[in-house]
């Protein structure tokens, strides 16, 4: 029998196989692109769960522990390969509950309620990346008779092993670059950490832990790190989860503690109630938390002691401790019946996020390529934003999926438009009406966000044999609509030879946003070389993004 100790043991053990190995998946993504990468994303998405699984007693369920993780997962997940990786567990969840201990069959419905969930989610699932390797996995433990778990986990190991390896069979781009798939391997790590705790009783080491020395505590951080006023009242931050009695209530809840705090968030799901506020009492808090429930994860902090402590080390580690957590970014506001619209957006840069507050975007969560943000970070900037509808444009393929799980923890209700690059992100605002009810603005904006060519300029990151290009590490890649169109060796060549390739005699508008370490002078250059190959009456303007990664992003419509 699989034990809740058991069960937590090999969570956490997975979760330090891919934090060990997080660079070696990374470096299994072939397009050359810096993004955010595979490795990083699920290490961080499992991570999230690993911290609170390392509270739960010896003696938890197995129902305890999947719950635990599923709801932990789902709030860190990061990136398309960390929201199905959350889905994965989602089936341990859903498969275990209401179970003390699990058995061999336990272990395989849980295997296919998490792979039948990822594949929901997922428009278009591509065969020979995670989706696959999981899948065949989940069909090989199906196939077993009778056994005992550890000789079933072996087996579901094995079969992920051998799915990955035939990952470029299905993929070409695989096979030409000579690699497996980057999320496949990643679950395979996962698994492979779980089967040293189910077989062996061992859990594997956290590497980083050993090598990484923090200098400080950065628990409590974001805006607490600077500027507080002395005379504050809600000078603790009190942080808990409760796990949910037959009388709980998130609403009441979230109402009391409204009543005596301030940057009140309340998320819940099926099992447990997380709270967040500031007070200037947190045993109020806490008194009126144990009637809906028992309480784990308690943390109580003295904002002003710890921004004293900051500012006596110096604005160094104040920016370390801001950029170290975003838990103090955006405060809960209560829906106002009176706004009927309000926005979210993902972008880096101080130019761009300028760019959408102007256009009326609400809050801007810091992220997009190599800075994927979590469900979570979307969820605290929506519940920060107190209309009755809020729209979401992730600005990022890979970030959609992270923010349509959002969905279904908000108190609001949430329109995720697909908007996958900055350039729709922008159109998408553009064509917003105010006067048009939300279903018909999310049909208008996102036609418009659709109808965008979307270019970029950036550099390599890696050696790569990419759709007919050899690639080094350095180069200056020109990207149309996310695709690879060729190589240079000079930024501004590049984008004036982009920018040329996508205009046509119908094109009206040409918008060039220039990023960090392009000055305004070179931005002015590829903007009037752009203007002289433009149609007659194109308008072709130039605007400062200050976005990391990608020298430029040219929008033609």
């Amino acid at each position: 029998m699989i034990t809740g100790k058991i069960l937590r043991d090999a969570i956490i053990s997975g979760a330090n196989a891919i934090i060990n190995n997080k660079t070696t998946v990374d470096e299994l993504n072939v397009f050359p692109v810096p993004d955010g990468d595979t490795g990083t994303n699920m290490s961080m998405t499992i991570g999230a769960a690993k911290k609170e699984l390392a509270l739960l007693p010896d003696d938890c369920t197995v129902d305890k522990v999947a719950s635990t993780t599923a709801s932990c997962m789902l709030r860190g997940a990061r990136g398309n390969s960390g929201v199905i990786s959350s889905l994965l567990f989602r089936g341990f969840s859903k498969a275990l509950k209401d179970k003390n201990t699990a058995d061999a069959k336990d272990l395989t419905e849980a295997l296919r309620k998490g792979v039948d969930s990822a594949y929901k989610a997922v428009m278009k699932p591509t065969e020979g990346t995670i989706l696959t390797v999981a899948r065949e996995a989940c069909e090989k433990a199906e196939s077993m008779d009778e056994t005992d778990e550890a000789t079933l986990w072996q087996a579901v190991v094995d079969a992920a092993q051998l799915s990955l390896n035939n990952t470029p069979e299905l993929l070409p781009v695989l096979k030409k670059a000579g690699v497996v798939d980057a999320g496949g391997q990643g679950i395979v790590y996962i698994f492979s950490g779980m089967l040293s705790v189910i077989k062996d009783g061992v859990i594997i080491e956290n590497e980083e832990s050993v090598k990484t020395v923090p200098t400080t505590d950065f628990s409590a951080k974001g805006v607490y790190a600077k500027g507080i006023d002395p005379e504050i009242t809600n000078g603790y931050c009190t942080e808990f989860i409760v796990n949910k009695n037959e009388k709980a209530s998130a609403e009441r809840l979230r109402a009391f503690l409204e009543s005596i705090g301030e940057s009140v968030v309340v998320v819940e799901d099926e099992e447990i109630i997380k709270c967040h506020v500031h007070s200037a009492d947190p045993g109020k808090a806490l008194s009126e938390a144990v009637k809906h429930g028992y309480m784990t994860s308690l943390k109580i902090e003295n904002m002003l002691e710890q921004m004293a402590e900051l500012e006596a080390k110096g604005e160094g580690l104040e920016k370390q401790a801001n950029d170290a957590d975003s838990d103090s970014e955006f405060k809960y506001l209560a829906v106002d019946e009176n706004t009927p619209f309000g926005f979210v957006a993902v972008a880096a840069g101080e130019g761009l996020v300028n760019m959408f507050k102007d256009l009326g975007v609400n809050a801007v969560v810091t992220g997009g390529q190599t800075m994927n943000p979590s469900t979570e970070d979307i969820l605290r900037a929506i519940q920060s934003v107190p209309a009755k509808t809020v729209f979401v444009l992730p600005n990022n393929k890979n970030i959609i999926m992270a923010a349509e799980q959002t969905i279904s923890l908000a108190d609001r209700n949430v329109v995720v438009l697909p908007t996958r690059t900055i350039p729709q992100g922008i159109t998408a605002m553009l064509n917003f009406d105010p006067d048009a009810s939300a279903q018909d603005n999310a049909v208008t904006m996102d036609m418009a966000a659709q109808g965008v060519q979307t270019g970029s300029i950036t550099f390599a990151a890696r050696n790569s044999d990419f759709e007919g290009h050899k690639i080094k590490r350095g180069d200056i890649l020109a990207m149309e609509n996310s695709k690879l169109s060729f190589t240079e060796k000079s930024v501004e060549k590049a984008a004036v030879k982009l920018t040329r390739q996508m205009m046509n005699r119908d094109t009206s508008f040409v918008t060039i946003i220039y990023g960090e370490g392009i000055t305004a002078e070179e931005a002015e250059t590829v903007c009037e070389e752009v203007k002289k190959r433009a149609p007659k009456n194109a308008e072709v303007s130039v605007l400062e993004g200050n976005q990391p990664v990608y020298y430029y992003f040219i929008s033609v419509e």
